[in-house]
């Protein structure tokens, strides 16, 4: 067993999760404590207002978690009840599990973080079909498997974004920061290139099953059938699950709420990769200074959020407060909004996952009632509340 994925295996023999209904309070960042009762008519109220059927929550006091709970409906036709075991859609929570993975590997030294990506495969980048794109332009050739997990290479978000619906680099790689689930992707080919193997299997068996994620997958499994949650659109209108047949590091990862608050207390434990290559995966890359996330390209800046110097990290986003460093990943599709929040030292933090394209409207509620965080850059975020 590779020593990485012993490290995750330890995690998840620290990793106790229970319903907790025996508990009575959880304490928040500023040292206040709240009910369960609160917790759940705040949750509740929250839901009603913003019209989402179902949403779990978990909350981590000291790297544990002190509270953990599903509410509402996984099905709101049949009126089936959303569970800590219901399969849901990670959305873009799959590219924190897939840093992991890629840090492993630069740790062992399969990958190098610094070396050109082009120069780590096997031919040069624009020979392969879906890169062929890039070859008249030769900064395809500066990007680094660093720039993509810091989201600095100059790649779309998404191709078909583009009015010509090519892919192209949009600026000088590693000079800004613009969200581009194109620049996972490409990390995820030279990933399965690197290692010979399918990233489903390279996942199972690095990540999710040394931690316990019995219900996380890349991919739709048969076993997902009995318990998972509809996605529903804004007006309420089921979507149904995503059942992906095709992995993608981007996205497709099927998760639970309890298998993810595992993933988060690993993360926060720092459990699962060395010391160093966890301080460097949570340390800013690259400033923010984009007025809002998406679009991606926006020209447009801001100087509001230099107060708690938003970041970028490798995989994950970042901000600093009184209370030290915020690890942060939203998880976005349609009929599935999710986000997650630690902060580093305390080991404080809350797990959001919801089965509506509505959910961003209950986080800022839930972040300043439930954990006392008013730090989050909502506008940049483009969490409205409703």
């Amino acid at each position: 067993m590779k020593k990485s994925t012993l490290l995750f295996a330890m995690a998840a023999a620290t990793t106790a999760l229970s319903a907790h209904g025996e508990q009575t309070s959880v304490k928040r960042l500023d040292g206040s404590r709240i009910s369960a009762a609160a917790i759940d008519a705040t949750v509740a109220q929250s839901m009603h207002r913003a019209q989402v059927p179902g949403a779990g929550i978990a909350i981590l006091n000291q790297g544990k978690v002190a509270y953990l709970k599903a509410y509402g409906f996984r099905d709101k036709e049949q009126q089936l009840p959303l569970t800590e075991d219901s399969v849901m859609t990670g959305a873009s929570f799959t590219k924190v599990a897939f840093a992991c993975l890629v840090m492993q590997l630069g740790e062992e030294k399969i990958l190098d973080l610094d070396r050109a990506v082009t120069l780590q495969l096997p031919k040069p980048l624009p020979e392969y079909p879906r890169y062929k794109d890039l070859a008249k332009d030769l900064r395809y050739k500066k990007i680094t498997p660093r720039m993509l997990l810091s989201h600095t290479s100059g790649l779309p978000n998404w191709r078909w974004l583009n009015d010509d619906r090519r892919l192209d680099i949009r600026f000088e790689p590693g000079s800004r920061y613009a969200y581009s689930g194109e620049g996972i992707d490409l990390l995820q080919l030279l990933v399965e290139t690197l290692t010979k193997r399918p990233l489903e299997a390279l996942m199972q068996e690095r990540v999710f099953q040394p931690l316990g994620m019995t219900r996380t997958s890349m991919v739709w499994a048969a076993r997902f059938e009995a318990d998972h949650a509809n996605g529903y659109d804004e007006g309420g209108h089921s979507l149904g699950p995503q059942r992906r047949e095709k992995a993608d590091a981007a996205g497709s990862m099927q998760t639970t709420l309890g298998d993810f608050a595992r993933f988060m207390v690993a993360v926060a434990q720092g459990k699962g990769l060395s010391h160093k290559a966890r301080e460097l995966m949570l340390s800013p890359q690259i400033e923010i200074t984009s007025r809002h996330q998406f679009p991606t390209m926006a020209p447009d800046t801001t100087e509001a959020n230099k107060a708690i110097r938003l970041s970028y990290g490798l995989g994950w986003g970042l901000y600093f407060t009184p209370y030290g460093k915020a690890f942060f990943k939203e998880g976005h599709d349609d009929g599935w909004m999710n986000y997650t929040v630690c902060f580093d030292q305390q080991q404080t933090g809350i797990l959001i996952m919801t089965n509506s394209s509505n959910g961003e409207g209950i986080y800022q509620e839930l972040l300043e009632t439930l954990l006392r965080n008013p730090y989050t850059p909502l506008e940049w975020e483009g969490f409205t509340p409703r």
